[in-house]
């Protein structure tokens, strides 16, 4: 089941069929609503006139791409910074995996492997890469082994995460379950919280 926040499928499409659009969305979800995050590559998309390419975002002047990240509504609450974030990963993208945001996870088999590959993206830090795993599995349906491991606490049933959105109903009760963790002074690991950090 899809990643899905409205009942327009039109809306979410973009994020579940192109690995870099989810990508960017991920590397968005940080200090925004995830509707925020996850939209961004829809207006990305509108702003630029063409499908996502990362060799094109990668080669962009920087100050023409922030124009683009800061036209209201704005990808981001910091749209500066994340444009440079998005252009970095872009060019990371390009240098290491020939510019194919799903050769990260496309024929993987093993969890461990595709964590040492998100691991390696700028901006992806070790709850971002728990959770993007936790994505492939429940959303997308990739079989990884080792999973469950891998992305804890994101791999059980509790409604913690984006990797948890496959409906309006689920992303209700992702809001319902992120409330009630802030009200108890808990993080999504279920631990003492200190600073949010998206997804």
């Amino acid at each position: 089941m899809p990643i899905q926040f409205s009942e327009d499928p039109a809306q979410d499409r973009l994020v579940n069929t192109q690995p870099l659009a989810f990508l960017i969305a991920m590397l968005l979800d940080q200090q925004i609503p995830l509707t925020w995050a996850f939209n961004g590559p829809n207006r990305l998309v509108e702003r630029l006139g063409q499908p996502l390419d990362a060799a094109q975002i990668a080669a962009m002047d920087p100050h023409e791409f922030v124009a683009l990240a800061k036209a209201k509504p704005a990808i981001h609450r910091y749209p500066k910074a994340m444009a440079g974030r998005i252009q970095l990963l872009c060019q990371f993208l390009v240098d290491h995996h020939n510019a194919d945001a799903g050769s990260l996870w496309r024929r993987a088999r093993k969890a461990e492997a595709v964590q040492g590959r998100l691991a390696d993206l700028p901006g992806f830090g070790p709850e971002k890469v728990k959770i993007t795993i936790a994505v492939l599995v429940k959303r997308f349906d990739l079989r990884l082994s080792g999973w469950e491991e891998v992305a804890a606490p994101f791999s059980d049933d509790q409604p913690r995460s984006v990797a948890d959105v496959g409906s309006p109903e689920g992303f209700a009760r992702v809001k319902a379950w992120k409330k009630a963790q802030k009200d108890a002074g808990l993080d999504k690991h279920d631990a003492p919280a200190e600073t949010e950090s998206g997804c």
